[in-house]
């Protein structure tokens, strides 16, 4: 996928599929980002490893990684594993360009739904899903570990011409 395709990220940035090598930076971050919620180590060498229904990238700001994430696609739907952004590089499209990358890429794989989780307290992640066409349907009570509760939400997706 071309970066015209997408949300431009800005100057300095660049997006790359995430690899093994990535993981134990990525998973560093992730422990900083998600505290009470952080995917275990494991869990990333285990993604990346199911390339036939899942697609995972990062941002990288010279040899630092500032942001990742991850779709999984098994026909007809599609999930968001997992999209973040580093506290110092927020508010500058970066999750936009992430969530625009993930939304092409299940397109292209055929799915007709995109799907994804979002704690009821983040209402900053809700604006960015519902400006690019996520409603909430459903409410999953507790489903965070640190007892708060999850938001579902879902675009429909265009069919690929």
């Amino acid at each position: 996928m071309s970066q015209s395709e997408t949300n431009a990220l800005p100057a300095g940035l660049m997006t790359r599929p995430m690899t093994l090598e990535d993981i134990d930076r990525v998973w560093e971050l992730e422990k900083v980002l998600f505290p009470a919620d952080a995917w275990p180590r494991e869990m990333y060498i285990d993604e990346l490893k199911r390339t036939d229904t899942r697609d995972y990238w990062v941002v990288c700001d010279g040899q630092a990684i500032v942001a990742y994430c991850g779709s999984m696609c098994v026909l007809p739907l599609a999930d968001v594993q997992t999209i973040a952004v580093s506290p110092d590089y927020e508010g500058r499209g970066i999750g936009t360009h992430l969530l625009q990358l993930m939304i092409s890429t299940v397109t292209q794989r055929s799915a007709t739904d995109l799907l994804l989780e979002v704690r009821a307290d983040n209402p900053r992640a809700q604006g960015l899903y519902e400006r690019h066409g996520f409603e909430a349907i459903h409410r999953r009570a507790r489903y965070y570990r640190d007892g708060v509760d999850a938001v579902i939400m879902r675009k429909v997706l265009a069919p690929v011409d």
